[in-house]
């Protein structure tokens, strides 16, 4: 039991320090930017950040949310991700133990919470991550036991790909537009890469349900109409965190009704 409490206060603590660095490429990948170089920087008065005050989570609070040099306001966001992060490696370790399998999730739900954000931000689903993600997955799950293999894998790659290339190739029939990106496309293969077919269709069902929801409400509430648009990418991520810790059982549920 203390050997399971010290190995989740590990992956809490890494869980953070992850997090830290997801910051700073949901932040500077869209951009161009390194993300290794240079230095962390006030984005308001541009000084470098000391060592100090970049501790995941505490140093915003002691900071009270503040720039230490110019007193800006530094976004809620950033201890957010960080927090997040370390509840999700927490809980890829409860899941799947302190086994490879518990790494190579990790590695899945720090590619959909960067994802997710970057989608929210500025609504692309960069490439630079969709690929390489794709390619991770089949060669993880090709090397690490455990998961769906990687004839599976690849099954579930494509699978996730002709599914959402055939909505958009669809509505671009119908309305001669793009009802969605291609990145949208590319991220549902990654999902199937790492997590196969019955992956990509929890996902899906979640995805649509979620983003159908947030839609109504919002066009409910006046935010938008029928020919907005929603980071769907946000909304495939929810999805595919809820495949990877509780697909399996959903879908034995769901076939139990069948």
């Amino acid at each position: 039991m203390q050997l399971h409490i010290l190995v989740g206060l590990y992956a809490a603590v890494m869980g953070l320090i992850v997090g830290s660095y997801l910051n700073v490429v949901i932040y500077r990948l869209p951009l161009g930017i390194s993300t290794v170089t240079p230095r962390s920087r006030c984005p308001s008065c541009g000084a470098p950040i000391r060592a100090l005050d970049n501790v995941p989570v505490l140093s915003w609070l002691l900071l009270g949310g503040r720039c230490r040099s110019c007193a800006a306001r530094i976004s809620w966001r950033y201890p957010l991700i960080e927090a997040a992060t370390a509840a999700l490696f927490v809980a890829c370790f409860a899941r799947f133990g302190p086994t490879a399998r518990a790494l190579v999730a990790a590695l899945f739900a720090c590619l959909m919470l960067a994802l997710a954000m970057i989608d929210v931000d500025h609504m692309i689903l960069p490439d630079r991550i969709t690929w390489p993600g794709i390619a991770a997955g089949m060669a993880l799950n090709g090397w690490i036991g455990g998961g769906p293999g990687l004839l599976h894998s690849a099954l579930g790659a494509l699978l996730g790909a002709a599914i959402l290339l055939a909505v958009w190739g669809g509505w671009y029939l119908l309305r001669r537009e793009e009802g969605m990106g291609l990145g949208d496309v590319k991220m549902l293969a990654l999902v199937g890469a790492f997590l196969g077919a019955q992956g990509v269709l929890v996902t899906l069902f979640f995805a649509a349900l979620a983003g159908s929801v947030v839609g109504l409400a919002l066009m409910r509430w006046g935010s938008l109409d029928m020919r907005s648009k929603l980071p769907f990418g946000a909304f495939l991520a929810l999805g595919a965190l809820i495949a990877l810790f509780a697909g399996e059982p959903i879908a034995a549920w769901y076939a139990g009704l069948l």
